[in-house]
């Protein structure tokens, strides 16, 4: 009788699209995929460790998972599981700990796992130092067929003061682009209408195995390439660093027909004094510059950015340094998270240290301000006439969908318009 297998993920676009391949790998080797919330075999988790929020989420599902199915197998793979492995393994219920170097071994190690056999009783860690992880593994996420999730860049070469992704993901490296041109092919044939591309350092692209370059070179070249494959109607770009977006890659997505007026950039701080000490690569000064490049070319391009508030040092003057460059700039919505201490980051050392609950009322001011500002973006493209892709139905008997420039669209539910680009008044 085949072993069925659940999945569970944690975190970034990237976990979704390595999980959705996982699970077909796994298929192929004749597992039975089940629902997360049914009785499994085995249950994997692929976690995230962005935050200790994510390092708690991940222990809670491990305890959920042990009074539901205690004879179940537990893995955890990730991030998480690259940076403490040994403190997973002492989690009651987790069988086996897969690093980075081993997670796209899952089914080989899954054949050799028993419940409760590993190193005597305990959980088993197959994990590896981050510098010996090479090597790219193409993935992407299939599951209703409208968007999908697609890696073209895994690793992080830079070194900001607060992030562990570097120690979790190793070096900058990425696929090829007529890797990433076949997988865009397969996902073509399924029907798939959207492709979302995901990265750690997705502006990176083109680098290989210990940072060097290979022929193709660069994230411009791979979006030129992209933009000429027949059977995809929509390319999202998901977060791209302010200094690797260039004005040549910004006039190429204005006039595009398949790459989304839709930025997501990373901007951390509106304080260069704190953009200083969490050792990004830019200034303000040169996020504004691509801010207002992008309007120049795309008045009506939507543009996220990321905010940590809470960071070590940041002041009162510093947060309302950052408050008031978000309210000037023409940015249409924040993602604001609060700034958690990680161990074996140089932020962790960094004084003086921001009170919680200052961090939390700063993290509620910058909220208030990312939904007024996507009100207005909103509000600006009233009544304009936009492509939409409608997904499948959501609760109540409505669907959703997402305009070209991101605004979200709500309306009854409509068969015919199911995973299909529709024209849309605003």
């Amino acid at each position: 009788m085949s072993k069925t297998v659940a999945f569970h993920t944690l975190g970034c676009k990237l976990n979704y699209s390595e999980t959705s391949t996982l699970s077909r790998t796994l298929e192929a080797d004749g597992f039975v995929k089940k629902d997360f919330e049914d009785d499994a075999d085995v249950y994997v988790i692929n976690t995230c460790s962005v935050t200790d929020n994510a390092d708690k989420e991940c222990r809670m599902i491990v305890r959920r998972i042990q009074k539901r199915a205690p004879q179940a197998m537990v893995v955890i793979t990730g991030c998480y599981a690259q940076l403490k492995p040994k403190e997973i393994a002492r989690i009651k219920g987790v069988d086996l700990v897969l690093g980075a170097a081993e997670k796209f071994n899952l089914a080989s190690h899954l054949k050799e796992l028993t419940k409760g056999t590993a190193d005597g009783g305990g959980a088993k860690i197959c994990s590896c130092d981050i510098e010996e992880v090479a090597g790219f593994h193409s993935s992407y996420s299939l599951n209703d067929r409208t968007r999908a999730f697609l890696k073209v860049q895994d690793g992080c070469d830079y070194n900001c003061s607060f992030c562990t992704i570097p120690l979790a993901r190793g070096h900058s490296r990425s696929d090829s682009i007529a890797g990433v041109l076949d997988n865009m092919r397969e996902l073509a044939v399924t029907g798939t209408k959207e492709i979302v591309l995901t990265g750690i350092n997705l502006g990176d692209f083109g680098k290989g195995t210990g940072g060097g370059k290979t022929h193709e070179s660069s994230f411009y070249e791979l979006i030129q390439e992209m933009d000429k494959v027949e059977g995809i109607e929509r390319i999202r770009i998901s977060s791209i660093e302010p200094n690797l977006l260039s004005n040549e890659i910004v006039a190429f997505v204005a006039q595009s027909k398949r790459i989304m007026p839709h930025f997501h950039i990373p901007l951390q701080s509106g304080s260069n004094n704190i953009l200083g000490l969490m050792r990004r690569r830019y200034k303000a000064e040169l996020y504004e510059e691509r801010v207002a490049k992008i309007k120049e070319l795309m008045p009506h391009c939507c543009i996220g950015a990321d905010v940590i508030v809470g960071f070590p040092g940041e002041s009162e003057a510093d947060f309302n340094a950052t408050y008031d460059f978000l309210h000037r700039i023409d940015v249409s919505y924040l993602h604001v998270f609060t700034y958690s201490e990680r161990a074996n980051t140089l932020a962790a050392d960094i004084k003086p240290i921001v009170p919680v609950h200052v961090r939390n009322e700063r993290n509620k001011i910058l909220r208030n301000l990312s939904y007024q500002k996507m009100q207005y973006f909103s509000e600006q493209h009233r009544g304009q006439v936009r492509k939409v892709l409608f997904e499948i139905a959501g609760k109540n008997g409505m669907m959703e969908g997402f305009s070209d420039n991101y605004i979200k669209v709500q309306t009854p539910y409509r068969s015919q318009w199911e995973k299909q680009v529709v024209e849309w008044e605003l």
